[in-house]
């Protein structure tokens, strides 16, 4: 059994959704926007697509480069292809989460692979530390049977995408960030507690619902960010469901406090490394 938690913390911020379109014209809602990168490091960028018109997603993203950070992409419903410039060939489907490190970096696509049906998933960005920015990527495909799946005395289903939860290990384990990537499923009238360390930055998006956060259950309705305070003591997140059941991802990790040099998909340290990575863009070096 996890220890209760003796201060939850508060929701400091909500944030709304900027509707946008990405890659061939896909239609997404970015969630974490580059002007919360510093408040939410390491965390750069959270995008949700949920859409049953083919129309907004169907072209996916086409071939285009990375390098200096990391691509969490978890599917809910649909399938995406993957292929990239290392000879990397994967099919992501529901339930399924891709892992890339993009690194000194790569070209990569990501396509769906269905004519009609509902699309919907996350892609979140994770800043790496300047130390492995230039280190040889990497590409894990992660099936949905390979991720743990609890279920607490509440009823709660708690997918351990990342990090741990009531004492299970997660599918994904990282240094330096330590991500916690968990994915929760309350019924109505449960909830759910998670240890989370005060110096970790975190964040909750619900995707189904609204949830009630902290000991003043301030409410985080459905496509909504909360923004976890972050104060001296208070050793975790407490999360309910009111009369409705609710599905939210609850996010956090470890701050690299470095300095953050992003153009479009290039994220570095400074701006000469960010003008590096261009140039050896268009120099076929990636």
């Amino acid at each position: 059994m996890t220890a209760p938690l003796s201060k939850p913390r508060e929701i400091e911020r909500l944030v709304n959704g900027m509707p946008t379109s990405d890659g061939a014209g896909v239609k997404l809602l970015r969630v974490l926007t580059q002007d919360l990168q510093r408040r939410l490091d390491p965390f750069l960028m959270l995008d949700y697509f949920h859409s049953d018109n083919p129309d907004d997603y169907l072209a996916g993203f086409p071939d285009h480069p990375h390098r200096g950070f990391e691509t969490v992409t978890y599917m809910l419903a649909g399938r995406m292809r993957h292929r990239d410039s290392a000879g990397n060939e994967g099919l992501l489907g529901p339930g399924g989460v891709q892992w890339m490190t993009t690194a000194r970096g790569l070209v990569h696509s990501e396509l769906p692979e269905q004519q009609d049906g509902l699309m919907q998933g996350f892609q979140l960005w994770v800043n790496l530390p300047g130390k492995h920015k230039m280190s040889e990527p990497s590409y894990r495909d992660i099936p949905a049977d390979e991720i743990p799946l609890l279920h607490t005395a509440a009823g709660v289903a708690v997918k351990v995408i990342a990090g741990e939860a009531e004492g299970v290990q997660g599918a994904v384990q990282k240094p330096d960030t330590e991500p916690l990537y968990l994915d929760l499923h309350l019924p109505a009238g449960s909830r759910f507690e998670q240890a989370l360390p005060e110096d970790f930055n975190g964040f909750v998006y619900v995707y189904q619902g609204t949830a009630l956060l902290g000991t003043r259950a301030q409410p985080v309705q459905e496509k909504q960010m909360g923004i976890l305070e972050n104060r001296a003591g208070h050793d975790g997140v407490l999360v309910a469901a009111g009369a409705e059941p609710v599905r939210l991802l609850l996010i956090a990790g470890k701050p690299l406090r470095e300095p953050i040099a992003q153009w479009g998909p290039f994220v570095m340290n400074t701006r000469e490394e960010v003008m590096q990575a261009v140039e050896d863009f268009h120099a076929g070096r990636l």
